[in-house]
């Protein structure tokens, strides 16, 4: 068989191939019709849709209008020039005025560095006959903006701390120089009394001889340098620092948030716990610690102050009132937190400083920077610590009445504990408030008087103000969370999972503020939840409010 002929089938499996072949000709020729019939319906339907309005198809519910939230801080009242000593209250005038910035920052940095020049000088026992004692010692932050000039404010009243450390770094060099030479003498009179000690010995002399070794091996005490703030220290240093100043020390942070945050990290419980003590400036307080040995610090007191910003501190109050972190009390320390309004008139003020203001501040400073507790008829008796003072009997009554007020605040359970916590530290900062303005005012001492209990009364219901304006975003976390979502919505998908938002790490927006920013909108009906499924799992898709997209647009 050549290539060329075809290749023929078997007679046998003709007839099977032709039926095939019928059978798929048939199933063809149906197909055809029945295409040929379905073009025919595609075209009667599109033509009846031509000429039949057409039909929308079933639509979600309509929208209600949105609810706005509830934006803006709690009023806080404003700062009165009449709460500082008067003393001071031409000073602290003069500051704001000339760097147009809010009072409340120079009066606060006035007080905490007042409160650290007096340190554990002087104390008061609030109670008539209870051994209570209070340390003046005080806590302040000042919040606001980078603009607001928070820095300089705080600043100005350091220059008054700086200039009694410039005193001391003085006298301490002087003290050094005669100390060095103390020092030369001793070294060569110690040779000449090992020889006389030698000679004593030889004459079997062992009294002698020991009284004069022991004449010997005193060296002369080195001086101490008189220290009044530190920026930056470790709890250890610091710790020596307080060793040598038992009067206390001044903590200038510039940014608080760092200070803040740094005690927050794991291994630094021991610095926290520090710092909480030492608040109180009436305990002491040890460290042991490998090659550094033991610290006795018989008084722990330092005074804090520093600025922050509103962003920070609200992260701060939030996660850490939410993480368990501030139960503790140490945010709450900070009595003189102030966040004032910003000032909206501002005009240029290009003038001297008050130098007499200034120079009378400064007088109450270096007054106060040597006190004499029995020209002030403070009383020290037996195993007292520290001498104290009392209130006078007008001042004690205005007292107890306050105290009680309070003390049923605090038991009525209408306030959030982070409040509750802040306000119940009032009892100390009203007696330690009364003290430093008696101080400042009262040159001759004597019990503390009704003047200075009334002003001291009227900076906490001030601070309250404050206070509740500072915690507001730890006392309402889901509002915070809700205002940061809405403000953010537009730079999500449409729709969008909560995934989408706690993913972006926003501000108060972890996984649980994500939860509650989304039921907090949808409850005022500015998005709109939709059960259904992705990837075979339940999923909730959320629309933001129709409204709300075409005011961004």
């Amino acid at each position: 068989m050549s290539a060329a002929t075809p290749r023929k089938r078997p007679r046998s499996l003709l007839p099977i191939a032709d039926h095939l072949q019928d059978g798929l000709s048939a199933k063809v020729a149906a197909l055809e019709v029945a295409g040929r019939a379905a073009t025919r319906e595609e075209m009667k339907r599109q033509r009846t849709q031509t000429t039949e309005p057409a039909r929308s198809a079933p639509t979600a519910a309509p929208w209600p209008a949105p609810e706005p939230l509830p934006s803006g801080l709690p009023a806080v009242a404003p700062f009165a020039l009449d709460l500082l000593p008067a003393a001071l209250r031409p000073w602290v005038a003069d500051i704001a005025e000339r760097m147009q910035c809010p009072p409340d920052y120079p009066a606060v940095s006035a007080m905490v560095t007042l409160a650290a020049v007096v340190g554990r000088q002087m104390a008061i026992r609030p109670k008539c006959q209870d051994d209570w004692t209070v340390t003046p010692n005080l806590w302040g932050a000042v919040v606001g903006r980078p603009s607001l000039l928070k820095t300089p404010a705080i600043q100005e009243a350091i220059r008054m701390i700086d200039a009694l450390e410039a005193n001391a770094r003085q006298v301490f060099d002087h003290e050094n120089t005669n100390y060095e030479a103390a020092l030369l003498v001793h070294k060569e009179t110690s040779k000449e009394a090992i020889k006389r000690v030698s000679k004593a010995v030889q004459a079997k002399d062992a009294a002698r001889a020991h009284s004069i070794a022991l004449e010997a091996v005193q060296e002369p005490p080195p001086p101490v340098r008189k220290r009044y703030k530190t920026h930056d220290a470790t709890v250890e240093k610091l710790g020596d620092l307080l060793r040598e100043n038992p009067r206390g020390m001044l903590l200038y942070r510039d940014e608080l948030i760092g200070f803040l945050k740094s005690l927050d990290q794991d291994g630094r419980e021991g610095s926290r716990a520090f710092y909480l003590e030492a608040w109180n400036g009436t305990g002491g307080f040890t460290f042991d610690r490998m090659g550094r040995g033991t610290v006795e610090i018989a008084g722990a007191c330092v005074s804090i102050i520093g600025g922050i910003q509103p962003g920070p501190i609200g992260d701060y109050m939030v996660s850490a009132i939410r993480g368990g972190i501030g139960d503790d009390g140490l945010v709450q320390r900070f009595q003189l937190a102030v966040w004032p309004d910003a000032t909206r008139d501002w005009h240029n003020v290009d003038r001297w400083p008050d130098t007499a203001a200034r120079d009378t501040a400064r007088a109450v400073y270096e007054r106060l920077d040597c006190i004499d507790p029995d020209a002030l008829h403070a009383t020290r008796e037996d195993g007292d610590a520290l001498p104290w003072v009392r209130f006078d009997e007008a001042a004690q009554r205005e007292f107890n009445a306050w105290r009680e007020v309070l003390e049923h605040r605090l038991r009525d359970d209408d306030l959030h504990p982070c409040l509750e916590s802040h306000l119940a530290k009032f009892r100390s900062l009203v007696p330690s408030l009364a003290l430093l303005c008696h101080l400042a005012d009262v040159p001759e001492g004597g019990p503390v008087g009704l003047a200075s209990a009334q002003r001291a009364m009227a900076w906490v219901e001030y601070l309250e103000t404050h206070a509740r304006r500072i915690y507001a975003p730890a006392m309402a976390v889901d509002m915070a969370a809700a205002l940061e979502l809405d403000r953010r919505m537009q730079s999500l998908p449409a729709p969008f999972t909560a995934r989408d938002i706690y993913r972006k790490g926003w501000r108060f927006l972890d996984l649980k503020g994500t939860s509650d920013a989304l039921a907090v909108l949808v409850e005022f009906g500015r998005i709109r939840a939709d059960d259904g499924e992705a990837q075979g799992r339940p999923t909730t898709r959320y629309t933001v409010h129709p409204s709300l997209v075409e005011d961004q647009t």
